[in-house]
């Protein structure tokens, strides 16, 4: 089981982290929302909880909570730009599918 990041990701959260002055790394969850039903969620960690899975990628340290690993693990994620927008890109090969505007996804 794991969540790995891409290096241009993990540089994007470090920099993230360095001009927020604290923190030890980005939690990735999922919640239930959206026209496919789950939406990943990114937080800024700045304590572990007992049950916190942890992975490192590039120096980063990915969180992750159990109930969200079941909809994550093997998650690739990247930081892309295209046009003016940037953001997160997640591969998830627990994706059945994603809704139109690609916020959300189901399994």
């Amino acid at each position: 089981m794991a969540i790995s990041m891409s290096a241009i990701a993990a540089d994007h959260v470090r920099n993230q982290l360095e001009a927020r002055g604290r923190g030890l790394g980005i939690r990735v969850g999922v919640k239930t929302t959206g026209c496919s039903g789950m939406a990943y969620v990114l937080e800024f960690v700045d304590e572990l909880q007992d049950e916190d899975q942890v992975f490192e990628n590039h120096g980063v340290k990915v969180v992750v909570d159990p109930k969200s690993m079941l909809y994550i693990d093997g998650t690739q994620m990247d930081f892309v730009k295209e046009g003016l927008n940037e953001g997160f890109k997640f591969i998830n090969p627990n994706s059945a599918g994603e809704c139109g505007c690609g916020e959300s996804f189901t399994v």
